[in-house]
């Protein structure tokens, strides 16, 4: 740990970091690729209510532990859970939980960086990119394989054409082939490419940079710079996509997908991925 830490607190499934003005909160299953359960998404919300109502706190970082930044929602979890879901159950659900947590990171109050390593998918991929910026390691890599493996419609959050442009989402989502760090950054998405055992210095760097501004300043700066987004339909757009989404994902080609067996898709896309 960084020697300048001046707090460290394990929850279950994250880890919360204080280094003087900014905190880092990390995606902690390593041994599960910090695949996304129900518990991580919200032990991720408590910590970014604690950062958002400490006034110590002018920067987040929001990472993860081990080799990987997430590989996606655990799709387990959500079977073992909410498999037996109606239609309106699901909607409220992941409303609430899928849409919802990405739309705070979103509205976080304070500047927030994404410090990207290894896999970022699918819902790794909606989570590190509701962020303000991102830093990512020259061997991460970006997927959102859903339309391929299960016949849904992307994932919850369609922030994709705003982060990467409009035909240059429409190839990474229809091919469902992963993208390297050097691509999301040529294309706009990724604002720093760096070695990996640079990855977390750079990051807090670059923090510790913007915890420098008046913290109000930059808080409004955010507010105007969101609204900026919104003013273009954002937000409207995400929210069309959301239901978009839920359809697809009840309609009978997906459930013939699943009756088939979630694994074997989601071999299949990795195939597509271009992985072994």
């Amino acid at each position: 740990m960084n020697e300048n830490t001046s707090a460290s607190i394990r929850y279950g499934q994250i880890r919360y970091e204080q280094i003087g003005a900014v905190v880092r909160v990390l995606h902690d299953r390593p041994e599960r690729a910090n695949a996304e359960s129900e518990a991580l998404l919200a032990e991720l919300d408590a910590a970014l209510e604690r950062a958002k109502h400490d006034d110590s706190v002018r920067v987040l970082i929001l990472g993860g532990t081990g080799d990987h930044f997430s590989a996606g929602h655990d799709l387990h979890d959500g079977t073992t859970s909410r498999g037996a879901y109606t239609p309106e159950q699901h909607w409220v659900w992941e409303q609430e939980h899928y849409y919802g947590n990405a739309m705070r990171i979103w509205d976080f109050p304070k500047p927030t960086i994404a410090q990207v390593q290894g896999a970022c998918i699918a819902a790794g991929f909606m989570v590190a990119n509701s962020c303000d910026l991102m830093v990512a390691s020259d061997d991460a890599y970006f997927a959102d394989p859903v339309v391929h493996s299960l016949g849904a419609a992307a994932v919850e959050v369609l922030l994709h054409p705003w982060v990467l442009g409009l035909r240059k989402a429409k190839e990474f989502l229809y091919t469902g082939q992963r993208i390297t760090a050097a691509e999301g950054e040529a294309w706009g998405m990724i604002n720093h490419v760096v070695p990996r055992d640079r990855l977390e210095a750079f990051t807090l760097q670059l923090a510790q940079r913007i915890a420098e501004a008046p913290p109000m300043a930059i808080r409004m700066l955010k507010r105007s710079l969101n609204r900026s987004a919104d003013i273009q339909g954002y937000r409207n757009a995400l929210d069309a996509h959301f239901d978009t989404h839920l359809l697809s994902s009840s309609t009978q080609e997906f459930k013939d997908i699943v009756a088939k067996g979630m694994q074997a898709s989601m071999s299949a896309a990795k195939k597509v991925q271009g992985r072994s």
